[in-house]
């Protein structure tokens, strides 16, 4: 006898239990792989950040230690082109006192005279920091006793200035036509009472400053062993403290020529203040000069100033000797630095300096000649432009 309940599950059921498993099978996906996917993905993101992390740190730590290493490559260079420098001014000097000793040699063999030295009675040349040659003349006496009365120390400090800092000032002068003439005398006068002359071999005459020049710094050279060599006008006001610190910083350089550069035209017309003879050198109507520091003031390096001394006899003058001098370096290998500092005008150009920061070298007037330059005008500037001079100077002395 079969039994009621067989066990058999309709068919029309199966879909229905196939769909409620389904379902049944979704809920419990969501609900705990879900929660493990996120864990995983979170996992991983951070993951990610600290390898990031560790990376930048890595690339930072490598750009600060390149860093580390370019600041030292870079203070290596600077320091070896200090080097480089040092060395080539002193073979500059080397080659220029062969050349001056040898050239010295041959002037003695020409003139029949053997060759001295220093047992013999030629004194040694003096250490100096730098040799002031103020350019003037016979009849300028007023205006050297108003460079006495302002920037140029006496007596005693002069010497102090030479002995102490290496600043040796002199008024460079020549002689007159006529031997022992009545200018000669008074200027001889003049130097017994201030001691404060530099005699040259020079016939003096305006149209021969050039001369004067190679022979100021020849004569300069052969007494005083100077870093640099420095010409001035007399109706130039100098703060000897700050031209004292300016050289200063170029003084491992070699062949340095400083100056206020300029480059002014050449003047064709006859008749005319700074006419050129020689203006056809020059190229055509209306050209300028070559770049050349203004005549007032200018320095010159001590390998300059002996090429200057063993050349005398070949190099050029022009009509103007500032140009004269600049021609002299054409083709040298030779630094050209325009120190406007050293070409301030007379007030307000130096107050306006002052209240920029800047400390004028040298003051004097463009557009003035004459008894526009007196002792009156060297006073006021003096007055006027001298501000931080004080100071400096007694840090000097």
């Amino acid at each position: 006898m079969k039994s009621k309940g067989n066990g058999k599950v309709s068919a029309k059921w199966i879909p229905i239990f196939s769909l409620c498993f389904f379902f049944l099978g979704m809920v419990f996906t969501n609900k705990y792989w879900g929660p493990l996917e996120s864990n995983n993905q979170l996992i991983t993101q951070q993951r990610r950040e600290q390898e990031l992390q560790i990376v930048s740190e890595d690339c930072s730590t490598r750009k600060k230690k390149a860093g580390d290493r370019d600041n030292d490559v870079m203070t290596e260079v600077y320091k070896t082109h200090e080097a480089i420098q040092s060395l080539d001014k002193s073979i500059s000097m080397l080659q220029m006192e062969l050349s001056a000793s040898r050239n010295a040699q041959e002037r003695q063999k020409t003139d029949g005279s053997s060759v001295t030295s220093e047992a013999e009675g030629v004194p040694p040349r003096k250490k100096a920091f730098m040799v002031i040659g103020i350019n003037t003349a016979f009849s300028s006496r007023k205006r050297r006793d108003s460079v006495r009365e302002t920037w140029m120390p006496q007596g005693e400090q002069l010497r102090k200035l030479e002995q102490e800092k290496g600043i040796v000032v002199r008024f460079m002068i020549g002689h007159s036509a006529t031997s022992n003439s009545i200018l000669d005398r008074a200027l001889d006068s003049e130097e017994a009472q201030h001691q404060d002359f530099l005699r040259l071999e020079h016939v003096e005459g305006y149209h021969e400053l050039s001369a004067k020049t190679k022979i100021f710094f020849a004569t300069a050279i052969s007494k005083w062993d100077a870093d640099f060599y420095v010409k001035v006008d007399d109706d130039v006001h100098v703060n000897l403290g700050t031209l004292a610190a300016t050289l200063a910083r170029h003084r491992s350089k070699p062949r340095v020529y400083i100056g206020c550069m300029k480059s002014g035209p050449v003047l064709s017309q006859k008749n005319v203040k700074y006419h050129e003879p020689e203006y056809w050198k020059f190229g055509e109507e209306g050209n300028k000069y070559f770049r050349h520091a203004t005549g007032q003031i200018y320095a010159i390096s001590k390998d300059l100033a002996t090429y200057i001394s063993i050349n005398q006899p070949i190099l050029h003058k022009y009509a103007n000797e500032d140009v004269s001098l600049g021609s002299w370096f054409i083709g040298l290998e030779v630094e050209h630095i325009d120190e406007r500092n050293m070409c301030c005008g007379t007030p307000p150009d130096c107050e306006w300096k002052a209240q920029a920061g800047n400390v004028c070298i040298a003051s004097f007037d463009w557009s003035c000649s004459g008894i526009c330059k007196s002792v009156e005008k060297m006073k006021f500037v003096h007055d006027q432009c001298g501000e931080g001079e004080e100071a400096l100077w007694n840090a000097l002395l």
